[in-house]
């Protein structure tokens, strides 16, 4: 089992720059960071896991601004967007931010994306939640298409582009892991249609094992699987990797720097006896 770290970066938090070092020194495998960009004041969506909004959601970093910090003072951990809502992001653009932090760090992107939950935010960005799927699948092709191929064009319902050059191209061939976040019968086919990785939320353990089962039942390939934000609970990590896992993101409270720091090392402690 790998482990990484999963947090939400916010302006008032330890910044990217001491995060990436520390995760790195003290010998986790990732850093993955969670992305929204804006809240809006109305409260129509429930947060999926219940009750008020945490404050660590207003106040995101973006995430390929902070991996691409993290990346200049790292030369070993995977830089993660857990996840970076596609849904809300011009295609093109989003290609080109991805490949720049797998050339800025030597090919350490993992491409993290999900459909997201708060139906107002993505409005905002004139996406119609009823279609957001379906969205969602043509630019995950669109951003592959520009990672692999040059020139290339797309011609879908909602990704419309003619034949086009971009650069920079990703280090890693033929392009960064693609993950899928969600839990959910289309997820589930989402994955596979996309030859991807599932990045689950940390569900139950038997919710774990059931979305599994029925990953390996319809896949015809070795589907990656990782969770963002697993507690610090090794009982949890364990049926995590009885179940098929082999990498977890390790929940980093939203905290400033000197708790942030206490925090890592207690957590490298805990992967350590787990590991021993």
């Amino acid at each position: 089992m790998k482990f990484g770290i999963a947090t939400f970066v916010n302006d008032d938090t330890i910044d990217p720059v001491t995060l990436a070092r520390a995760v790195e020194e003290r010998g986790f495998e990732s850093l993955a960071v969670a992305e929204h960009s804006h809240i809006p004041a109305s409260r129509e969506s429930a947060y999926p896991l219940g009750g008020d909004l945490p404050s660590i959601y207003y106040r995101t970093l973006d995430p390929f601004v902070t991996l691409a910090a993290a990346a200049a003072v790292t030369s070993r951990i995977d830089l993660i967007t857990g996840i970076a809502l596609l849904i809300q992001r011009d295609p093109i653009t989003t290609a080109k931010e991805g490949a720049s932090v797998d050339v800025i760090s030597g090919g350490r992107f993992v491409f993290g994306v999900g459909a997201g939950w708060n139906l107002e935010e993505m409005r905002d960005h004139g996406t119609d939640p009823r279609t957001r799927g379906a969205l969602l699948d043509e630019r995950i092709e669109a951003i592959k298409e520009l990672w692999t191929a040059e020139p290339t064009e797309y011609h879908g319902r909602y990704v419309d582009f003619d034949s086009s050059y971009q650069r920079p191209k990703p280090v890693r061939e033929p392009h960064p892991p693609v993950y899928i976040g969600g839990d959910s019968d289309a997820t589930v086919r989402r994955i596979i249609r996309h030859r991807a990785g599932w990045i689950s939320n940390p569900l139950p353990a038997d919710r774990l094992a059931r979305r599994v089962g029925q990953i390996r039942e319809n896949a015809d390939y070795d589907v990656p699987l990782t969770i963002f934000a697993a507690p610090p609970d090794p009982d949890y990590w364990r049926a995590a990797e009885d179940v098929g896992f082999d990498h977890v993101g390790l929940l980093l409270p939203t905290k400033p720097r000197d708790a942030s720091l206490r925090i890592l090392d207690d957590l490298a402690e805990k992967v350590g006896r787990y590991g021993g």
